[in-house]
Formats: structure tokens, sequence, C-alpha cells
């Protein structure tokens, strides 16, 4: 039986220097570790729901669904059997409980819970990567789920990918510039389109577009839009996207932006801020989704 995908049912401090003044983390390191601290919270709780399982059993499941000192904010506990059956979940995939999931996919097409039993058979201890609803936003996120097999059981807790932030786009922008002034032009825009460029980090991408023709040199999310003339994109609202972006930089030299755009990671019409900057004869921007 193959059930519904997911989508139906439902990656930040700084370093003080011990002086008055503080040199600032990149952005990508604050995202790091604020996901590193996640994870870390996902790992207490596991660990708290195995050495109660261990303790009185399938009785626990009971206490997986409803008791509070199950679930840190939007991390909560759930269980499957070996077979592939939902035991207990303290989330939103309680609906599922009491059905075998095993072949089920994530909204990208990921038979995740499948890995997960894949693993399961071959080690004590694992985690997988998949997409799922997050209630707090009421939206599909990329999560990651640590698991742990005890007997016939797999007890699980996962965590929400961290969505980019203003700071990281903005350092991802300086990045790109200054790509583009090293490296020059040529290069910079093949590493803007190239996913092992650098240049692409989740939701997080770096597009590029030439001022005079105002057509798409680059962009990290959808590479079918190289070539094409930016002066034909619009938003739903008719919002003439790029050529308000041309007319921007090419009067401040830089900007902001607000419009409508689809995101990659979670594949919805979201509001998008964008940063862009002139370089020369091409703008380049970077974007993140607001929630």
């Amino acid at each position: 039986m193959k059930l519904a995908p997911v989508a139906s049912l439902c990656a930040l401090v700084l370093m003080a220097q011990p002086v008055l003044a503080a040199d600032p983390v990149p952005a990508s390191a604050q995202g790091a570790l604020v996901q590193r601290a996640d994870e870390n919270r996902s790992q207490r709780l596991l660990d708290k729901a195995v050495a109660r399982f261990r303790e009185v059993g399938d009785a626990a499941f009971d206490e997986f669904n409803r008791a509070p000192q199950f679930k840190d904010r939007e991390l909560y506990v759930y269980a499957l059997g070996t077979d592939g059956t939902m035991l207990a979940s303290g989330g939103s995939s309680v609906a599922l409980v009491g059905r075998n999931v095993a072949t089920m996919q994530d909204a990208a097409g990921k038979p995740f819970f499948r890995e997960m039993l894949d693993v399961a058979a071959k080690s004590e201890a694992g985690r997988v990567e998949y997409r799922w609803l997050n209630r707090v936003d009421n939206r599909e996120e990329p999560k990651v789920t640590l698991f742990r097999k005890v007997g016939e059981r797999i007890i699980a807790v996962g965590y929400y990918v961290p969505r980019a932030m203003p700071a990281q786009a903005k350092e991802l922008l300086e990045r790109a510039v200054a790509a583009v002034k090293d490296k020059g032009a040529q290069a910079a825009v093949a590493a803007f389109n190239a996913l092992d460029g650098g240049f692409v980090q989740d939701d997080l991408y770096v597009f590029a577009i030439d001022m005079n023709s105002q057509r798409f040199l680059a962009h990290g999310a959808m590479p079918k839009l190289v070539g094409s003339d930016g002066r034909a994109v619009r938003d739903p609202k008719g919002k003439a996207i790029v050529a308000d972006m041309v007319n921007i930089v090419s009067r401040k030299g830089e900007g902001e932006l607000d419009y409508a755009w689809r995101n990659p990671v979670t594949d919805k019409l979201e509001t998008k801020h964008s940063f862009i900057r002139r370089v020369d004869d091409m703008l380049v921007g970077v974007g993140y989704y607001t929630r």
C-alpha cells in the first residue's frame, strides 16, 4: 500500500573576544550553530525517550503521544515497528498511528520511512533527511530525524533545518560580488550556476542579470531561466521584477526588492526579499524567503 505524499498530510551567536568589541561570526556559521543546537535538543529528547522505553516497553507509547515531557517546542517523539507500522507520535504524524508507512513518500518522492527501516536493519542508530509539515510555520520544510533501534522498535526525534536569514543572504551576496571582482564575470557566473559552485544553499542562491539586455546570466534555483529575457518576468501581482531591480541599481548601485517567488525548498509561492548590487554591467542578487 502506498500512502499519499506528505504534502497532502501535512540549514545565532556572536563569538566575542574578551574585550569590548566582538568580531561577528559569518551568517553561514551562525546558521550552522542554530542547526547544531537543534540537533543537540533532538538528541537529548531521543535519549530520554529511549530510556523511558527501555524502562516500561510499549507502555511508553501513550506518553510519547500525550505527555509534555516528551515534547520540546516543535520537537516530538515518534515510534515505528521494524515492520513499518507507526506506533506512536506526539506530532502531526499522529494521524498515521496504526498504519504501515513503509512505502510512504515525502513531497519530493523520497521513501524516507523505508530508508529508516533499512538503516535500522543494519545499525542500532541513524539519521534520515526529508521534508515534513512544520506546524509552527504551517509549511513543509527540510527535516532531519535521529533514530535509535531498541529491539523491534525504532524511536525517533526530528528537527527542522533553519531557513535562511537576512544576514545569510547578505553574506552570500558579498561573496558573489567578491567572486565577480576576483575571478571575473565569466568564472563567477559559472560558479553561480553550478550546484557545487558554493553559491546554492537550500533556499538561498545567487542570480545574475545582464544590465543591458536584462537577460538572466545565472540562476541557482531555476537554470532554465538562464538566457531568458528578464523583462518578461512578473510575479502573480504583475510586478515587473527584473525591470524594477535594474531600475533600482541603475539609480543607486544597490538596493532591495520584495516580490513573490517560488521557494525551491518548499515548492510554494512565497514572499521573497532580495538584496541586489550592480557590478560593472551585471546585476547580482540574493534573496531570502520571509515567514
